[in-house]
């Protein structure tokens, strides 16, 4: 992440896109992801950096995130939506 001070703002610009993963009950995930594959309905979808803008639903399934450091976390759900969009990707998740 870049943080630019311009006067009394702050302009914040990701290296990756930004990841938010909510269920009815909590957040999964929120911040910065390399690399996301989602269990489609079609199919599984892998999500990298500006990705093209995109609404799905999911299936059962697992979801595969890599964060900006690399680490690898997985997401059980057994379905819901994903919206991409500007380079942000929301999944409500059940």
């Amino acid at each position: 992440m870049i943080i630019t001070k311009l006067s009394n703002y702050q302009i914040i610009k990701l290296k990756n896109m930004y990841l938010e993963i909510l269920t009815p009950d909590k957040k999964l995930f929120s911040g910065e992801a390399e690399y996301i594959n989602i269990p489609g309905r079609a199919g599984g979808t892998g999500i990298l950096d500006k990705h093209a803008p995109l609404i799905s639903s999911l299936k059962e399934g697992k979801i595969k995130v890599r964060d900006a450091a690399k680490k690898e976390f997985l997401f059980e759900v057994k379905g819901g939506i994903v919206e991409v969009r500007d380079n942000k990707v929301i999944v409500l998740a059940e």
